[in-house]
């Protein structure tokens, strides 16, 4: 008598490199164990970075999700610490072959929430075709950049949470971590310099951008011929694949800004594995399979994935078909900036971007916006 078929069902974000990446690994998973079945399902990239992962842990085996819910998941204990399930070999080899600190970005009170099977930092891309017919080189610094950005050929992600993010780049590049003091976000004087020399290069912009995440912005410069530069955005290697998109991208390190490469915030994503499934040995063993080195180089990254593992951004397969993406932006991800992952600080982050946008739009007090980013972190800092 056939054995009863296993079934799992994870949810993932809605892009190629969320989605097509697990499906096609899924695949053959369960080509390789033909007893199980994984179904994955989307959400969009809002949904990821919002969602509280306690609701999706009642309805999924398998949650891919955003580092900064690692300290929500210590504290409530909705996803199972993956060090007490899988090989320590193998956890050991993942942490010694961390991009940056996305290994890490996945800990909290000494356990390990989810593989970092995905990693991202903002980093920078261009349109090599528009820059040559112009006779423009890409910038070096923050000058440079503002120089460009006045010929209207720059673009950046201007949601609030990308603002939010880039406003963290700024501080960091500008000399102090955000969120590390209990009386205040970041200090005046860095804080308005950062706010200032933010909304120089936002006022060059196509205000279209406030509406655009880093997805938006790589589609419009593209599908378009509007944008030759980016300066910084969450990483998509499939925008420099043959085929992907209508146009080319080449990604690059970012810009200095303050004498240092620009120090952006570490994003990508994790795998992590629901507290409530009831197949917990099959999944540890397609955790184990997705973040392994050999599938992360191939399976994976072939179905449309940015890996996790650091030999899958130094391999010459991977750098060949995408125009070397992941070796010109890894030191981008070995300097970029782990953000705050107390209990408390997916309430901040999720109220914190709009108002800074707003000054980004409209200009205004920016000391008052640093009084009320402050009043939101002391109260998150309570949660």
């Amino acid at each position: 008598m056939e054995s009863q078929p296993i079934k799992l069902k994870g949810i993932t974000w809605n892009h190629s490199r969320g989605f097509t990446s697990m499906v096609a690994t899924a695949q053959r998973f369960s080509e390789l164990n033909p007893n199980v079945e994984i179904t994955w399902e989307k959400r969009s990239l809002q949904a990821f970075a919002d969602e509280p992962i306690d609701e999706l842990a009642k309805r999924y085996d398998l949650l891919v999700i955003d580092h900064p819910w690692a300290g929500f998941a210590g504290k409530t204990k909705v996803i199972l610490p993956l060090d007490e399930y899988l090989p320590k070999a193998f956890i050991a080899d993942l942490a010694e072959n961390t991009v940056g600190h996305s290994h890490v970005s996945y800990s909290s009170n000494g356990h390990q929430y989810a593989l970092a099977i995905d990693a991202a930092t903002p980093v920078a891309s261009s349109r090599p075709d528009i820059l040559e017919a112009k006779g423009l080189k890409l910038p070096t610094n923050y000058d440079e950049l503002l120089a460009l950005a006045k010929k209207g050929l720059v673009v950046m992600p201007g949601i609030p949470q990308d603002t939010l993010m880039n406003f963290y780049m700024m501080c960091c590049n500008l000399g102090e971590e955000v969120c590390v003091s209990k009386e205040h976000v970041v200090s005046q004087e860095i804080g308005i310099k950062a706010l200032q020399m933010l909304r120089a290069l936002a006022v060059e912009m196509d205000p279209a951008m406030y509406d655009w995440n880093p997805i938006k912005v790589y589609e419009a410069m593209t599908l378009t011929d509007n944008y030759a530069y980016c300066p910084w955005a969450y990483g998509y290697t499939n925008y420099s694949r043959n085929g992907y998109a209508r146009k080319l991208l080449h990604f690059h390190d970012m810009i200095e800004i303050n004498g240092v490469g620009a120090i952006s915030t570490l994003g990508g994503t994790g795998l992590a594995v629901s507290a409530q499934s009831k197949e917990i040995e099959t999944a540890m063993k397609y955790l184990e399979y997705v973040g392994s080195e050999a599938i992360q180089k191939t399976v994976f990254f072939d179905g449309g994935g940015q890996p996790g593992h650091r030999k899958a951004w130094t391999d010459e397969y991977t750098n060949s078909i995408t125009a070397d993406y992941f070796k010109n932006t890894l030191p981008g991800l070995d300097r970029a900036f782990l953000r705050p992952r107390y209990n408390g600080h997916m309430y901040f982050q999720d109220r914190a971007g709009a108002p800074i946008r707003n000054y980004l739009m409209n200009g205004g007090d920016e000391l008052a916006l640093l009084q009320q980013l402050n009043a939101l972190y002391l109260k998150s800092l309570e949660i």
